[in-house]
């Protein structure tokens, strides 16, 4: 193929006047950036904040005697959000590497600040700042491992297939959860667990090491789970809620009780009644539990199509990434939102123990909306460059 004469030459590669990056096997081609996943993004956050509207009102209306308060607050970390998506949709992915000392030793010390000045609610220190401008360091912490991930594996290439750099991630990923346990986050640890395992295998780390040690893991998990009251509660409660109806067993008899009155196509938008102080939190961790309600099973269904859909294109994105940093970036990015849209569903239906954990782009939420807006612009900003076979 005919190629125009490059202008620059940008790390051994040459670089044409219509952004294409050509090496020896491969040409790195800069195009636009994908819509599919850009316009799937911008659904699932619009319709987030419509279920958030109507999920807060009543709760809202009966703490503040404003019914927009929620929404309100919402609508602003929205906006915040999709400009916290359109600077990193700009900033060059690669830029990541240079401050990859600084986002880590950043995550720790906010991780570390939050339990010397944090703010405590409810038992747990995991909020920084004060009142509507604090935000949690677990959500920067999320993705700032994955970028530390994504980078340090794509250095080592097939040395991940050695079981020692396998051990040298335990190490560096159990340090970011024993903060996380001081405060206490437990599902925060699942999460981030179960995410870099999905990266892990992407690089190319061997099955069987992950086969070996998941006994030692759940064992750990286990003990965990048991050495707080309020933890056991949760798992003992989990195989019969209705022992303790009116107490542990409430808010996931109540989600229930939603999910199965919105049958086929739901009782309306707006029209939901397990929201009126019945569950607890409803535009929280268990939002999903109205939007059955409301929606029905239909509704359910498309929300679940348009998340699919979202990760569909991210693994393309991913598929073509440029390079393996950028590949295990997107990779740990949609393995982030895919592996917390399914514990928070398997919560919702008590199909796990009931455990905090938000539904991407619906529970309310600043810090938490914002750093996943910013992610999703990582994401895209990959995908405007695309590894294509040189003719």
């Amino acid at each position: 193929m005919h190629q125009q004469k490059t202008n620059k030459t940008v790390s051994g590669k040459r670089a044409s006047a219509k952004g294409v990056v050509t090496s020896s096997r491969v040409k790195i081609k800069k195009e636009s950036m994908d819509m599919g996943f850009l316009v799937s993004v911008m659904l699932l956050l619009i319709v987030g904040l419509i279920m958030v509207f109507s999920a807060s009102y009543p709760t809202a209306y009966y703490k503040t005697g404003n019914g927009f308060s929620v929404i309100g607050k919402q609508l602003l970390w929205a906006v915040l959000g999709v400009g916290a998506m359109l600077f990193t949709s700009t900033f060059n992915y690669n830029n990541y590497k240079k401050f990859i000392g600084v986002i880590l030793g950043g995550c720790v010390l906010l991780l570390v600040a939050v339990l010397v000045i944090g703010n405590e609610v409810n038992g747990a220190k995991r909020w920084l700042g004060y009142g509507g401008a604090s935000f949690q360091p677990s959500e920067a912490a999320k993705i700032g491992i994955i970028i530390y991930l994504a980078y340090s594996m794509s250095n080592i290439k097939d040395k991940i297939k050695q079981f020692k750099y396998l051990v040298r991630y335990a190490v560096v990923l159990g340090g970011f959860m024993l903060l996380l346990l001081l405060e206490p986050h437990f599902s925060v640890c699942i999460i981030i667990g179960l995410t870099a395992v999905i990266m892990m295998l992407a690089a190319g780390a061997r099955i069987r090491y992950f086969a070996l040690a998941a006994a030692p893991v759940a064992f750990a998990g286990w003990m965990i789970a048991i050495f707080e009251p309020y933890r056991l509660k949760r798992l003992t409660i989990f195989w019969d809620p209705f022992k303790d109806r009116l107490g542990a067993g409430w808010q996931i008899i109540q989600s229930l009780y939603a999910i199965g009155s919105g049958g086929l196509f739901g009782v309306g938008f707006g029209n939901s009644r397990q929201k009126f102080m019945y569950v607890s939190e409803p535009q929280n961790d268990f939002i999903f539990a109205i939007v059955c309600e409301e929606l029905g099973l239909i509704g359910a269904l498309a929300i679940l199509a348009l998340f699919g859909f979202m990760i569909y294109r991210g693994i393309k994105i991913a598929m073509n990434a440029p390079d393996t940093f950028s590949c295990l970036l997107v990779t740990g990015i949609v393995s982030l939102v895919g592996v917390q849209a399914v514990l928070n569903i398997a919560v919702v239906t008590s199909s796990i123990p009931t455990t905090g954990i938000p539904l991407p782009f619906f529970s309310a939420g600043g810090s938490s909306l914002v750093f996943l807006m910013a992610a999703m612009g990582m994401v895209l900003n990959v995908s405007k460059y695309k590894r294509q076979p040189k003719a």
